[in-house]
């Protein structure tokens, strides 16, 4: 493991090791024994795009493991002036022992960590959000105890989440269920890579995703940067509601879980949220605990 650029570079035996140092680093922290891991180690933090939990959680990171962590807005940086990615990489690269990006195109991640000569973490892009859904895995397994003969089903837009929970979910033995207007679904690769290595439904029939799931996912209608379509999103986008009526098709001890944040009435409903917002929050902590366990992995 050099990077994390997307799930999809990691094996399963990979993920599972980043997730029980998780579990470990986790009870080290609910227990108050440090683990200054990263001491002297500098990580520098790129945001193009704007985030809560993406920068508190790596910032409060890499303090607890010992380092420092650089916010470097996109604007800020020459970046914003035209500078090339590749140069940008090898400067940085003289300077820091890790970046960690959150902007938009995957191609500047895998350009920043083809010229860099340090680990690169995705913290985001318009393609896949490994980060987020390594502490989604971690949060499943938590409640549910393993990933074997789990249903996760995603109900919304085929986006970077949808992207990479096919991964994920593929990659650890569960089988995957994907309910999404046409004209929104996700990455044609991801899912023949997913049809060829495990079980993937892609469909447009909420009922049908939902029957029997483990595990009920959503996501925002329109993401960061995709303002502009919220009217045409809100129409396409009509229905694919985790509401009461989902959640009667579930399992009886289904978890839902939101990367957030959420837009209530939308994507979900106010008391589907409420009733299982101990599981929410509980994976919003797990970034802080998975994302510690990538630093480590590819900085110590």
């Amino acid at each position: 493991m050099k990077h994390l650029l997307k799930l999809a570079d990691l094996s399963s035996e990979e993920i599972l090791s980043v997730l029980n140092l998780a579990d470990q680093l986790k009870y080290e922290r609910k227990n108050h024994v440090e683990h200054p891991y990263l001491k002297g180690k500098q990580l520098g933090m790129i945001f193009q795009k704007s985030s809560t939990r993406t920068r508190v959680s790596f910032e409060v990171g890499m303090n607890e493991l010992g380092g420092n962590a650089l916010f470097l807005s996109g604007s800020d940086l020459q970046l914003g002036r035209g500078e090339p990615i590749k140069d940008t990489a090898r400067v940085l690269s003289r300077y820091l022992d890790g970046i960690m990006i959150r902007t938009y195109k995957q191609s500047d991640v895998e350009e920043l960590a083809e010229y860099g000569s340090i680990p690169v973490i995705n913290g985001l892009t318009d393609h896949c959000h490994p980060c987020q859904v390594l502490a989604d895995l971690m949060t499943i397994r938590e409640y549910k105890g393993s990933f074997r003969g789990l249903k996760l089903c995603f109900i919304g837009d085929g986006n970077n989440m949808a992207n990479s929970l096919i991964v994920g979910g593929i990659k650890t033995g569960m089988e995957v269920a994907i309910a999404c207007p046409e004209g929104y679904r996700p990455d044609g690769e991801i899912c023949a890579w997913a049809e060829r290595n495990g079980k993937l439904l892609v469909t447009d029939d909420i009922a049908a995703a939902a029957k029997d799931a483990d595990v009920v996912y959503t996501d925002v209608w329109a993401s960061m940067g995709q303002e502009s379509e919220k009217a045409v999103r809100e129409k396409a986008f009509c229905g694919y509601c985790v509401d009461g009526r989902v959640m009667a098709l579930a399992k009886a001890d289904a978890m839902v879980l939101h990367c957030l944040p959420a837009h209530r009435g939308e994507e979900i409903a106010e008391d589907v949220f409420e009733a299982h917002a101990q599981e929410i929050f509980d994976e919003a902590e797990n970034r802080l605990h998975a994302q510690k366990a990538v630093l480590v992995k590819l900085l110590k």
